[in-house]
């Protein structure tokens, strides 16, 4: 332990044990998950993020090793842990630099939105040196004057390769594409058994995978397009479920987004779709109809049936009687 921690402080690593774990060091292979806890802090005891308290929640990381992760600086101390060990990492600033895109990713995530949003397409060294704001003070200021930082983690949990489903960050753009149709079957069945917290959150990841594939195209070209078709209906099943869920304001925000993108008589047949008994959007009987419509539903009767194909399952759009999805 003493030689690993001297190679460490030799990388500008420091480590100190706050609790030692049981059994014995894995060997770490690239493709093995592990669940931790973090927290990040200035040295000063300043506290930036806690996986503990992030979003009124305690959800623990997710990390896929050797997939070339943000922060690497994680990867290379988590390898120097057993399982149930607690420690203390501080880390010099050539390991902490990308740390406030990273902890907007994170603060995204934990606030249910995409964990691209607010980043600009481009390399996170060349927002490091833009004055983009990332949304936060806190992380502004860290993006404008890195400093080290105090990272607090505990691993929960240690994963070999091949025992576990694959997170969809953690895939490939072709593995990506194929579990997406997927994911959106679970949705609709999650839907159908009255699930519908589950069902919005297979939604929400389908939707956020297909939004980190179109970041890779240009906006308006064919392929952009085609991935753009496949998130309507994932957006508005999504939207279904957050309006059972009483999120009027989310819903209002999604679904007149998706109408602003269509002209014509596809934007006519959504607003007919969404229209009220009294032409608005309401939070008792006219409010659910803004995605809800007669027949094939909004997507599939204003777009021509387009995009609610080739998933399988009904939608809470298109269930039985024709309400319900796409």
């Amino acid at each position: 332990m003493e030689e690993l921690a001297t190679k460490l402080l030799a990388e500008g690593i420091q480590k100190k044990v706050v609790s030692p774990g049981k059994g014995d060091l894995s060997t770490f292979p690239d493709g093995t998950k592990v669940i931790f806890h973090y927290r990040s802090s200035l040295c000063d005891g300043t506290v930036l993020d806690d996986s503990r308290t992030m979003g009124g929640r305690s959800k623990p990381m997710e990390l896929i090793l050797g997939k070339k992760f943000k922060l690497a600086v994680w990867e290379r101390v988590i390898a120097t842990m057993r399982e149930g060990e607690v420690a203390d990492f501080t880390c010099d600033v050539k390991h902490t630099a990308l740390y406030p895109l990273v902890s907007q990713s994170l603060r995204n995530i934990s606030a249910g939105k995409d964990p691209l949003e607010g980043q600009r397409h481009c390399c996170g060294i060349a927002q490091i040196h833009s004055h983009h704001s990332l949304g936060h003070c806190d992380l502004d200021q860290l993006q404008a004057n890195p400093q080290p930082l105090v990272f607090t983690l505990e691993l929960m949990a240690v994963l070999t390769p091949g025992s576990f489903r694959l997170d969809i960050w953690a895939m490939t753009d072709e593995e990506k594409l194929e579990v997406v149709p997927q994911i959106h079957v679970e949705g609709n069945a999650l839907y159908k058994r009255g699930d519908v917290k589950e069902a919005a959150e297979k939604y929400y990841n389908a939707i956020a995978c297909l939004k980190n594939l179109q970041m890779k195209e240009r906006p308006g070209d064919e392929g952009w397009i085609k991935l753009d078709l496949m998130i309507t209906p994932l957006m508005l099943n999504y939207c279904q479920c957050q309006l059972i869920q009483g999120q009027y304001y989310e819903v209002l925000d999604h679904c007149s987004s998706i109408i602003s993108k269509y002209e014509g008589e596809q934007r006519e047949g959504l607003l007919q779709a969404g229209q009220g008994p009294r032409g608005g959007v309401e939070r008792d009987g006219g409010a659910g109809r803004l995605c809800q419509g007669g027949g094939a539903g909004p997507v599939a009767g204003a777009l021509g049936g387009q995009g609610a194909e080739g998933h399988g399952g009904e939608d809470p759009l298109q269930g039985e009687g024709g309400e319900g999805p796409l």
